[in-house]
């Protein structure tokens, strides 16, 4: 147990470089999976090994505050839709027919949208700056899903999967402001053991019916250890390590680490997938990064999935 204020801001700075890196641990789940288990199976198995955790480790509060959960019940069942469904099963099906690189690049654009729907929808105020950053980053995105082939957009060999990258980014989104909107009682853990528990009731007649097909995948030893890493890593583990960083540094410093994001995604793509990083990628770094920054400098800060 860490005993002085000091030793806790010591192990939060180091976490600041490391939260992003176990976030990242997703996109090397996502493109291992195809062949060995099928994305909503995957993602139930996550999101239910994780809900599981959170749900003992908060369960006294949970108990305690369960009427008021199950009246919230269909705000836990959208925030679970969004968040494990979308943001969950539709990534590893992408990451089928997408690089990881593309995933880390296009997902970083999701505090662009945040940045927007908050003004758009909870009022909050949007200054030049901001507006400037949200085109720079979107311009990033897409010069991303067209591999650079502005002129010729015609030629450019589309990629299913990248369009679920999309859609799970804006969904990501959705569920930041969504979380942001609806208030509770719940602490974070609490919180997040009970939007798991939608989750999970979501993606559950998904996962049966993906494995009711002919061609699904026997479960197998890979199968659990790719659901252990990504309950585990990206999932407690980046999310718990991203909390204690906000509690003892604040929002805004710690938000300004996840711009590693797509350093650290598409680094690892490259080292331990042997992905290629194409010119587009380079260039869609070089305009989402910095439009990232201008865009959520006053923006709510989420973390990623």
């Amino acid at each position: 147990m860490l005993k002085t204020a000091e030793s806790r801001h010591r192990l939060a700075l180091w976490l600041l470089w490391i939260t992003p890196a176990m976030w990242s641990v997703n996109y090397l789940v996502a493109r291992t999976a195809p062949g060995v288990v099928e994305p909503h199976m995957l993602a139930l198995g996550r999101w239910a090994l994780a809900g599981l955790i959170l749900s003992f480790l908060a369960r006294h509060e949970l108990w305690r505050e369960k009427r008021s959960t199950l009246r919230a019940a269909r705000q836990y069942l959208v925030l679970g839709a969004l968040g494990m469904l979308i943001c969950g099963a539709w990534v590893y099906k992408g990451a089928q027919t997408t690089a990881a690189m593309n995933i880390a690049l296009i997902y970083a654009a999701s505090p662009v949208l945040i940045a927007l729907g908050a003004v758009l929808w909870l009022g909050e105020r949007f200054s030049w700056r901001q507006g400037l950053g949200v085109v720079i980053a979107l311009s990033g995105v897409f010069h991303v899903v067209v591999k650079g082939q502005w002129l010729a957009l015609g030629q450019v060999q589309w990629v299913a999967g990248d369009g679920w990258i999309v859609l799970a980014m804006v969904a990501w989104a959705a569920y930041a402001l969504l979380q942001k909107k609806w208030t509770s009682p719940l602490s974070a853990t609490a919180r997040l053991a009970a939007i798991c528990m939608g989750g999970v009731l979501v993606l559950l007649p998904f996962a049966v019916w993906e494995g009711l097909q002919s061609d699904t995948p026997a479960w197998s030893f890979q199968a659990s250890w790719l659901v252990l890493i990504a309950a585990l890593v990206p999932g407690i583990g980046a999310y718990g390590a991203y909390g204690f960083c906000q509690k003892v540094l604040g929002a805004s410093r710690v938000a300004a680490s996840l711009y590693l994001g797509p350093l650290y995604g598409g680094l690892a793509a490259w080292a331990v997938l042997g992905e290629s990083m194409g010119w587009h990628h380079l260039m869609g770094a070089l305009l989402i990064l910095p439009g990232i920054y201008l865009a959520s400098r006053q923006a709510p800060e989420t973390p990623e999935p």
